[in-house]
């Protein structure tokens, strides 16, 4: 999911089918409604951050459908930059974000990330 949100912030493609291809629920329109902002914005996102995902808890070890998955990412490296000009956004450097998620067993077998929260820098 995290892969398919770097991709489309370059361009801010709140539109882009593969949204959906990893994410549903809340987590996928969390995700649409920040791409969204940032194209209204004239906001694009450029640079990749780093991920230290680990399963936090399993719901049904013998038959899971729900798993939980601690990270500790790292944003310094993936601004946000202004359309209009190439310029930075801002001067917040980013840092490293505690980010919990839930991923769900869906009806066809697949997993999706249903739900997410990410805190503020320097939380991990």
């Amino acid at each position: 999911m995290w892969q398919d949100f770097v991709a489309a912030g370059t361009t801010s493609d709140w539109q882009t089918p593969r949204r959906g291809q990893h994410a549903t629920g809340i987590a996928l329109t969390n995700m649409s409604r920040s791409l969204y902002a940032d194209h209204y914005n004239g906001l694009v996102t450029k640079g990749e951050p780093t991920y230290e995902p680990a399963v936090s808890s399993v719901d049904f070890p013998d038959n899971p459908n729900k798993i939980v998955i601690t990270d500790c990412s790292d944003d310094s490296r993936w601004l946000k930059y202004k359309t209009a000009n190439g310029q930075l956004a801002n001067d917040t450097p980013g840092g490293r974000h505690l980010i919990n998620a839930v991923v769900r067993k869906q009806a066809d077998g697949s997993w999706k990330v249903s739900g997410y929260g990410v805190h503020e820098a320097g939380t991990c």
